[in-house]
């Protein structure tokens, strides 16, 4: 396994459409994902697109741990605030309420900032695992988050232009100066 060069906001491959896989099960696929998931631990990330490794393919990893959720969930919410280390090949999402949330987001393809950025929050996902069975869940809170967050990357796109308020793009070293802002 090796750490992958993780692509920089401004490179020509996170601004492109990705390329369908062919084949879930073929062993460069899981090579690639093997070097991704030690790539997306290496840089302390809660996911990873192929394209931000330099590979123009429809292929993304995350993780959504339960630390990570949002300490506001509904108890109707809570039952699937989780996912499990996942690979999702060729994945699709479903909007199953317009209803949206926002949340503070990171990026690795764009160090150092966060933004605030509204999204759907409930969907359903699907794709393809690396055995090639079907995968299908629903997700809310930081799981729906994190899954469409990295299905962007696919479509070429990167967080600061969902962004309907760029005020709210900061560096992460100015955090603690924008939450004393926003509690005056």
């Amino acid at each position: 396994m090796a750490i992958l060069k993780i692509a920089r906001m401004g490179h020509p491959v996170l601004a492109q459409v990705a390329r369908p896989v062919a084949d879930p099960t073929a062993p460069e696929i899981r090579y690639l994902v093997n070097d991704m998931v030690e790539t997306m631990m290496d840089a302390n990330g809660a996911g990873l697109a192929a394209p931000q490794v330099h590979i123009p393919l429809r292929l993304v990893i995350f993780q959504a741990p339960g630390e990570r959720s949002d300490p506001g969930l509904a108890e109707d919410e809570i039952f699937d605030h989780t996912a499990p280390l996942t690979c999702l090949v060729n994945p699709e999402i479903t909007v199953l309420d317009a209803a949206t949330e926002g949340g503070w987001e990171g990026c690795l393809s764009v160090p150092g900032l966060r933004g605030f950025v509204e999204r759907p929050a409930h969907i359903r996902y699907r794709g393809f695992g690396l055995d090639g069975k079907l995968i299908e869940r629903t997700a809310r809170g930081f799981h729906a988050r994190v899954v469409q967050h990295e299905v962007d990357h696919l479509d070429g796109k990167l967080y600061p232009s969902r962004m309907g308020d760029l005020s709210r793009l900061i560096f992460e070293s100015e955090i603690r100066h924008f939450a004393k802002t926003e509690e005056a």
